[in-house]
């Protein structure tokens, strides 16, 4: 898609593969967010700034008869959580909002900072006391039941027609808070629409959690071995770090990469290598390939659950790693942040 000398009608074919592509990622992370077992990456960010680039994505959800209000509080304090969580959070809510109106309606984005001096009174004896960023999602919609509002956040529970839902929205996002440590509250009355509350801890030292984040860049000049056992994938990342301007070597397998490693007079920079893979995992690889290359830098992906990796992969929350799938932004990213700062030898 980035060939600026695509046909119209191939940009057209891609764009549909790419969305098929992006929409089956979407549910299984919804499953992995529900179940807690997704690897996450949380990053301190400003809530106004994340809605913000969303709204386009937000209002193609939705529909143009139904009205997005955009209200960001002021000097907004920064939270830490995952991004891909927040754009999880917020389609599944604007599309359950959707869901409520009939015809014409108004769904309302706010973010404000809120204080709790106490524990909490009522609605919010759960929570202790400090500082936090509210965000909300409200509509005029249809609202929900009483006897349903203590449902609405179980598995598979919906309240629309058959076909028209899964039943995980509502329970992605619970899970996706919670795992975050934030708060969730609903209030809905019938006929007069619901309000979703989510409420994250601020950070306590934004600026010097800002200072710390990689700065974005575009590639580089490093020799990288790219290690992936799935033909596709290993073919595709590696077009993409060729791109950037990485000299790559690829291996389908950890005794390929092994070989390389003993074969190859130069320097490689950075191990870029699957976790979980037939023979070995990427884990005792790098660490047999650290003993020969000792500054060599290393990268993990995996597309399994996190308990999974954990169980098989030896991983630790020191370790660089990257969650498949992953877009060309972000892999060129996380290769930069493991080059200028990655971990070599963690022990098992």
């Amino acid at each position: 898609l980035t060939d600026t000398e695509l046909s119209d009608r191939l940009r057209s074919r891609l764009e549909e593969i790419l969305d098929a592509a992006n929409r089956s990622a979407n549910i299984t992370g919804q499953l992995l967010a529900f179940s807690r077992q997704q690897s996450i990456e949380l990053k301190v960010m400003d809530l106004n700034d994340s809605i913000t680039e969303m709204l386009k994505m937000l209002r193609r959800l939705i529909g143009e008869d139904i009205e997005l209000s955009w209200n960001p509080g002021r000097e907004l304090w920064r939270v830490k959580i995952d991004s891909t969580h927040l754009d999880q959070i917020m389609a599944n809510l604007c599309v359950n909002a959707r869901d409520a109106i009939a015809g014409v309606g108004k769904i309302c984005i706010q973010t404000e900072n809120i204080t709790l001096d106490e524990a909490g009174e009522g609605d919010y004896a759960d929570m202790p006391s400090g500082d936090y960023v509210l965000f909300s999602v409200k509509d005029n919609g249809s609202g929900i039941e009483t006897d349903e509002l203590e449902h609405i956040f179980e598995p598979f529970y919906t309240t629309k027609e058959l076909g028209h839902g899964t039943g995980l929205g509502l329970a992605t996002v619970f899970g996706i808070v919670n795992q975050t440590g934030g708060f969730i509250k609903v209030f809905s009355e019938p006929g007069m629409g619901t309000e979703f509350r989510i409420f994250l801890a601020a950070e306590e030292s934004s600026a010097a959690s800002v200072a710390e984040e990689v700065p974005e860049t575009v590639g580089g000049s490093e020799v990288i071995l790219f290690v992936e056992d799935e033909p596709a994938l290993l073919k595709m990342g590696t077009a993409i770090l060729s791109d950037l301007g990485y000299r790559v070597l690829f291996a389908d397998s950890p005794e390929q990469a092994k070989r390389f490693d003993h074969e190859y007079h130069g320097r490689i920079d950075l191990l870029l290598t699957d976790i979980i893979m037939p023979g070995m995992n990427g884990s005792d690889l790098a660490d047999e390939l650290l003993l020969s290359s000792p500054d060599m830098k290393c990268l993990y992906m995996s597309g399994y659950s996190a308990d999974i990796i954990r169980s098989r992969g030896k991983m630790d929350k020191n370790r660089c790693f990257m969650q498949k799938p992953f877009s060309k932004r972000s892999l060129a990213t996380k290769v930069r942040e493991a080059l200028m700062t990655g971990n070599q030898r963690v022990s098992a």
